[in-house]
């Protein structure tokens, strides 16, 4: 069912995800198609805005910073399987697996690389303050119109 919390959290922790996505950008190896990425965060974090933030609000100040820093990072992680299984299937067709497992390894492996390489202070940074004030934002609303 929709609230206003659902509606304010999705729209929020798009744009945390918009805005990260533009901060990866610079530090992702020449090259690298881009045109996609924002968009694809900012939808990503919509999706985990609304389901994620928007259903647990209503439960405090304490509990919003613990839902809002797991809606960063759930981005974080959603991002990661799209885009890391985006190259692993583009690999696959270019035939550098042996098989399945060998592929879902691949997939992980570029995972990680990816995870090691966005990790900056200013990216981590912009998520945890972004997802507390995400949470508190989803607080207000869930108390301002019940």
């Amino acid at each position: 069912m929709p609230t206003a919390a659902k509606l304010v959290s999705a729209i929020f922790f798009a744009f945390l995800g918009y805005f990260a996505a533009d901060m990866v950008k610079p530090i992702l190896p020449e090259g690298t198609q881009v045109a996609m990425f924002s968009p694809m965060c900012a939808v990503i974090g919509l999706a985990c805005g609304w389901k994620m933030a928007g259903e647990r609000a209503g439960g405090g100040l304490w509990p919003s910073a613990g839902y809002g820093l797991t809606t960063s990072m759930l981005i974080v992680f959603w991002a990661l399987v799209l885009f890391s299984g985006n190259e692993m299937l583009q690999n696959s067709i270019r035939k550098h697996y042996d098989g399945a497992i060998d592929a879902i390894m691949g997939m992980v492996s570029i995972a990680i690389s990816n995870l090691v390489m966005i990790a900056t202070p200013s990216v981590i940074a912009t998520l945890v303050v972004g997802g507390l004030f995400g949470g508190y934002l989803a607080e207000f609303a869930a108390r301002r119109w019940r």
